[in-house]
């Protein structure tokens, strides 16, 4: 089961004093390596798919592997979409499996910024997925991630932070106070005072991007002043960088299975260094215990349409297909028709939703409506649904 709702999870850290790790990915070794380490410490974890990182790995291809491995887990895991471009980024990455998103529109003005990130969260919090905004702006310096983010740092107020959630409703809050993404060069400088002012004017749990470099002393000072959530990701790159040089500094490695091996173990290690040090090893069962599971709702439609020949079935069905799976929060839409023959009922549909809160927005969005008004319900008077979750043992 351990796929758990991500707002639970991080409200458990905030409130009891640690911080979960959002620990992007970028290969399936990646995936394995952050939650053998997750396992090992019995800690809470985030899989965190940036992206900013889709030129490394195919989106569609990768999420059901790493739905499947947070649905094996024994620890609670959430899976967060990481600086998603577009509206369009959230809608996508819920339909493929994330129950939390972040939409980064931190480079704009604070009026664009709120306008598009309030647009995120109404529609996300319609699919009950929760929402990461970011206020003020974490530059790059060096490492993979550093171009990706160019420019010079900006600061977030307390004044701003306030408004911003006011006009937003995010769950959560990626703020700028010091941190840079990739590696640090000299000693960091963090604005402790800030972050401070920031949650207790805020009371929701903070993020802090940019963590590779920063010492024990300054994550526990972190936490300590509201952040719950910690991305990181550099650190694991340069980790399995380090693997792969010495394999290949071992004259006869020299095929890829050689070279990548044990880069896991590798990443896992500084996985666990970093749960461990920020104070979420031992709480996978706490948070079992609190946070809400995370299961999709399948929505079933059995029913005739006598007045339709086969041909006029089936392109509706397609019409279908093509109008619900655009609707937020639906993951899948399925059509068929039974194999046996005069069966009870003909046709069927599977339209499968994120969350159960997807059932209200469904049933009221206007695509639906239409497509319902105009299309099915006018041919297919004799009909049964249904929603429905799995039972699990």
């Amino acid at each position: 089961m351990p796929l758990v709702d991500m707002n639970d999870m991080l409200r458990h850290a905030h409130g009891e004093g640690y911080a979960v790790g959002a620990f992007d990915l970028v290969s399936v070794d990646f995936l394995e390596a952050i939650l053998e380490a997750a396992e090992r410490t019995r800690a809470p974890v985030i899989l965190s798919l940036a992206e900013s990182h889709f030129e490394y790995f195919d989106f569609e291809l990768m999420m059901p592997a790493v739905e499947a491995a947070a649905r094996r887990a024994s620890v609670p895991v959430a899976i967060h979409l990481d600086h998603g471009a577009s509206l369009e980024s959230a809608v996508r990455g819920i339909r493929l499996g994330c129950n939390g998103v972040m939409v980064d529109a931190s480079h704009e003005p604070l009026e664009e910024n709120i306008a598009r990130t309030r647009a995120v969260v109404e529609m996300a919090h319609g699919c009950g997925v929760p929402v990461e905004g970011e206020l003020g702006y974490v530059p790059g310096v060096e490492g993979e991630d550093a171009e990706r983010h160019p420019g010079e740092i900006t600061y977030t107020t307390v004044d701003e932070a306030r408004r911003y959630l006011e006009q937003t409703g995010v769950d959560f809050l990626a703020v700028s106070i010091g941190t840079v993404h990739g590696r640090m060069q000299g000693a960091p400088r963090l604005d402790l005072d800030r972050l401070a002012a920031i949650d207790a004017a805020l009371g929701i749990p903070l993020v802090i991007h940019g963590g590779t470099g920063l010492s024990e002393a300054q994550f526990r000072a972190l936490i300590e002043r509201g952040v719950a959530k910690i991305n990181y990701y550099t650190a694991l790159a340069d980790a399995a960088g380090a693997r792969i040089r010495a394999n290949a500094a071992d004259g006869g490695r020299r095929g890829y299975t050689a070279l990548v091996a044990g880069i896991r173990e590798a990443i896992a290690t500084e996985v666990e260094r970093c749960i461990r040090l920020w104070g979420a090893a031992g709480q996978a069962d706490a948070v079992l215990e609190t946070a809400a599971p995370w299961q999709a709702v399948d929505h079933v439609i059995l029913y005739n349409a006598p007045d339709l020949d086969e041909a006029a079935a089936h392109e509706m069905m397609a019409e279908g297909r093509r109008v619900l799976a655009a609707i937020p929060g639906v993951r899948s839409v399925t059509t068929g028709e039974a194999v046996r023959e005069n069966p009870r009922y003909r046709y069927a549909w599977l339209i499968r939703f994120a969350s159960p809160t997807v059932i209200d927005t469904y049933r009221d969005h206007p695509d639906h409506v239409a497509f319902a008004d105009g299309h099915f319900r006018p041919v297919a008077r004799d009909r049964v649904s249904m929603d429905y979750r799995a039972v699990e043992a």
